[in-house]
């Protein structure tokens, strides 16, 4: 499975994309950031996003985009900012017909480190040596894309036979 994940922000975007099945070795493929300036009017950051997540789609062809969901903030500005860049994220990928899955970050941390509390030295570090990498990506936002995607890899076996279990005993009510 080849998942681009996506650390929404309109000033930086964190992308990357990996590629595995759970309960093999991953592969990155790309880490990045799609970086728009804050003086600029938002329609053109939006814009600047939607450009970068365009050529990251046309570059890596994933089969699935992971997204983090936006969760409450005390500063509205910046989770107005976050929820937006999410949304052109999502519209990307829904034109194009990829499913988009949204994690908590409490959900990434848990999956990449272990503990959902864990901070982002530690999600980095985790990331590194997931990857074989010779570094943690930087900033931290690019990290933080590829735990989405190394995150969605390992728990979607089990989100999927949830799924199937769930649709089947719905099949079976109606039938009854």
């Amino acid at each position: 499975m080849r998942v681009l994940g996506v650390d929404p922000g309109l000033t930086r975007c964190g992308v990357g994309v990996v590629e595995g099945v759970a309960g093999r070795q991953l592969t990155m493929l790309g880490v990045g950031v799609v970086r728009t300036p804050a003086d600029a009017e938002l329609g053109h950051r939006l814009v600047a996003v939607e450009q970068g997540i365009e050529q990251w789609l046309d570059e890596y062809r994933p089969e699935r985009v992971a997204v983090e969901r936006v969760f409450s903030q005390h500063n509205v500005r910046t989770v107005m900012g976050t929820a937006q860049a999410s949304a052109v994220a999502m519209l990307c990928a829904s034109r194009r017909g990829i499913p988009v899955v949204l994690h908590t970050p409490s959900e990434v941390k848990a999956a990449v480190t272990g503990s959902g509390r864990a901070d982002k030295s530690q999600v980095g570090a985790m990331v590194t040596r997931l990857l074989r990498l010779d570094a943690p990506p930087k900033p931290a936002d690019a990290a933080d894309a590829l735990a989405l995607a190394i995150c969605h890899i390992w728990r979607a076996p089990a989100q999927n036979r949830l799924q199937q279990a769930v649709a089947l005993h719905a099949s079976k009510g109606r039938t009854a």
